[in-house]
């Protein structure tokens, strides 16, 4: 009987690898086609691999834990004859000496047997911002070969002391520093923490500037009372920032070399907290449709955000992002926006202050809350900035128009 290799697909535009988590269908066991045989994880959610075609599990050759890259060889169906004809894999693969790596085309596609298989470090890829930070001040090839290695990055040290001239950091201090940090608990970082680090620190490469403005929250703390199901806070704002864009897109281009590229259409992501790091699922042509048509879809997201489980189509490609810092009691912070964009709107905690009424004469309580917009300084002066997070507040004073 044929033996049909079970390839790891391509399960997201910047995902390179994926780490398998579980194994879902024990060896000997029957399949169907598609059915899902194997669970792994990438930087951005929990997804299966499916059988390529009915047949019986033959054998895996991947281990949980262990990541792998996308076209590798991750166990092998035994199908039969009409099965392996059909998928254009019906020729047996070439044997392979001791020692000897080997590679098969599989649908057009090039893979690795398990002879060749080899595990990769969770990592992100795909992503515009050159992965070049500036840690050390130098470090000579030798250091740098090292660091390669060890999967570090001149980032991780950055509170290292040097020795050397002008206070350079030598491959003794290197060294040190790497026999000082056995002596301490360690702990492996999920390849989530992984992934939000590697964005943090491509985005940190460029001149980020925030601008805020203290805004009343009782228009939109009244209409959503009137509203079943009520929309959170962060899609007010979600939605209040897409119409300001879509009146002029500009103050979201991207720069790349020396042209700036302006976004095609309005997709806006925003921030949920899942476990070890946070998620960006993504509403598309969000300034499309009306708030309360947004209501239900922005809950579905949430929820398979925090199951990371977000659908491929509900992640990336957003040009900008709203975070809502004020759920964990914070007034005020200066969010970073993802490498891939130039915004981020942040909301801090609504507070009841005191608020002078020309009208009347006398200050009445109200409740405030700052609304920050954090940019690449890049693409955006602070005028620009302050005059489209001004029309995001006024925007946000008439709820019902949203």
């Amino acid at each position: 009987m044929p033996s049909i290799p079970i390839i790891m697909p391509q399960l997201g535009e910047s995902i390179a690898e994926a780490t398998v988590v579980n194994l879902l269908v024990p060896v000997g066991d029957h399949v169907e086609t598609d059915e899902d045989i194997i669970e792994v994880e990438t930087s951005k959610a929990t997804m299966n691999v499916a059988s390529p075609c009915r047949g019986r599990v033959e054998r895996f050759v991947v281990k949980p834990g262990q990541s792998y890259a996308v076209g590798a060889v991750l166990g092998y169906l035994e199908a039969s004859p009409e099965d392996a004809a059909r998928l254009g894999l019906d020729a047996p693969p070439p044997a392979a000496k001791d020692g000897e790596e080997t590679a098969e085309s599989v649908s057009g596609v090039r893979v690795q047997t398990e002879v060749a298989q080899k595990s990769v470090q969770p990592t992100v890829r795909g992503l515009p911002v050159p992965a070049n930070a500036a840690g050390a001040s130098y470090m000579s090839p030798r250091m740098k070969a090292r660091m390669v290695e060890l999967g570090l990055h001149a980032a991780d040290l950055a509170g290292l002391p040097g020795s050397g001239a002008a206070g350079r950091v030598t491959i003794q201090d290197f060294e040190k520093f790497i026999a000082n940090l056995e002596k301490h608990k360690l702990s492996q970082a999920s390849s989530m923490r992984v992934a939000v680090a590697d964005a943090m620190r491509r985005s940190w490469t460029r001149p980020l500037a925030t601008v805020a403005l203290p805004v009343c929250f009782d228009p939109l703390l009244s209409h959503r009372k009137t509203c079943d199901p009520k929309p959170g806070p962060a899609l007010y704002a979600l939605r209040a920032l897409a119409l300001a864009l879509a009146e002029n897109s500009a103050p979201a281009g991207r720069l790349i070399g020396s042209k700036i590229v302006h976004p095609s259409s309005i997709d806006v992501g925003f921030a949920v907290e899942a476990e070890e790091g946070v998620l960006v699922p993504v509403i598309r042509n969000a300034e499309k449709r009306l708030l309360e048509d947004l209501v239900q879809r922005y809950d579905e997201l949430v929820a398979l955000a925090r199951q990371r489980k977000l659908p491929a189509d509900a992640t990336g490609g957003s040009i900008a992002t709203v975070t809502n810092f004020g759920t964990f009691g914070l007034t005020w912070a200066t969010p970073i926006p993802l490498p891939e964009q130039t915004l981020v709107l942040g909301m801090g905690a609504a507070r009841r202050v005191p608020n002078w009424d020309e009208a009347k004469g006398q200050f009445l309580p109200v409740m405030e809350a700052n609304v920050t917009l954090s940019f690449d300084h890049r693409v955006l002066d602070g005028g620009a900035a302050g005059r489209l997070l001004a029309r995001v507040a006024q925007l946000l004073a008439s709820p019902e128009k949203l």
